[in-house]
């Protein structure tokens, strides 16, 4: 697959428990923009991820990176779920943690090669948390926490970049880490989602929005999404703020 390859999300439809999570949502997502999902809660924003990627079945639609399913081509995804989806009791270190990173391109009974753990290093390095390598999972902040993880993605290589609701329990300095990682990954022409519940002024930090509530209500630049009429759409009368409405 190369590089340029862009996400088509076509008419899809998804169940949760028997009743329609999401419904006929079509849109194209182009490499080199920074993407945030955004919506009520109950929108249906991680089930739209988890679809995408296969983790859930589909009713109707098809998601597709460049010519083939995306759900076939896990090995260019580097996904990172909600924080309480994760076990942080786990005996594992920040160390393993990331290297789990390398799994996929180094397959479940081989060694890890020297390029491997420097891949590792230097993404540790790059989240500002390399002292932190030999320390339990569990025993870091949850700012911390959400850096190993992003460390994790990173060292993954990967064309894509999922992540959901990595903001809740951060601090600010976490946060804007992020999002300068986040930013450098767009810039270098990779595809990053982000699902997120934050109407302030970190919104601004996205180039492209998806603005949902189980149905499509606006997908593109940012400010073709953020019009109060969308808003309205999306969250009927219960917004109290938000920034940069047209």
């Amino acid at each position: 697959m190369t590089p340029s390859a862009k996400i088509i999300v076509d008419h899809l439809s998804v169940n949760y428990r028997d009743v329609q999570a999401l419904r006929n949502i079509s849109f194209t997502v182009q490499p080199g923009h920074l993407v945030g999902i955004f919506g009520p809660n109950g929108a249906g924003k991680s089930t739209l991820i988890q679809a995408m990627l296969g983790l859930m079945p589909l009713v109707t639609g098809r998601v597709l990176y460049g010519d083939e399913e995306l759900a076939h081509q896990l090995a260019q995804v580097a996904y990172v779920p909600q924080r309480s989806q994760i076990d942080w009791t786990f005996p594992a270190t920040v160390w393993d943690v990331v290297m789990m990173g390398r799994v996929k391109k180094t397959g479940w009974l081989n060694r890890f090669s020297t390029a491997s753990r420097q891949l590792a290093q230097q993404a540790l390095g790059r989240v500002g948390m390399l002292e932190f390598r030999d320390r339990p999972i569990g025993a870091l902040s949850g700012g911390q926490q959400q850096r190993v993880f992003l460390a994790r993605a990173l060292a993954q290589e990967a064309e894509i970049f999922c992540f959901d609701e990595p903001f809740v329990g951060v601090d600010q300095k976490t946060e804007a880490v992020i999002f300068q990682i986040f930013r450098e990954l767009a810039e270098a022409g990779k595809i990053v989602l982000v699902v997120n519940h934050d109407l302030g002024e970190s919104i601004t930090n996205f180039d492209h929005l998806i603005l949902l509530n189980k149905e499509l209500i606006a997908a593109g630049p940012r400010p073709w999404v953020l019009t109060r009429e969308n808003m309205a759409r999306a969250y009927g009368g219960h917004i109290t703020f938000f920034g940069h409405v047209a």
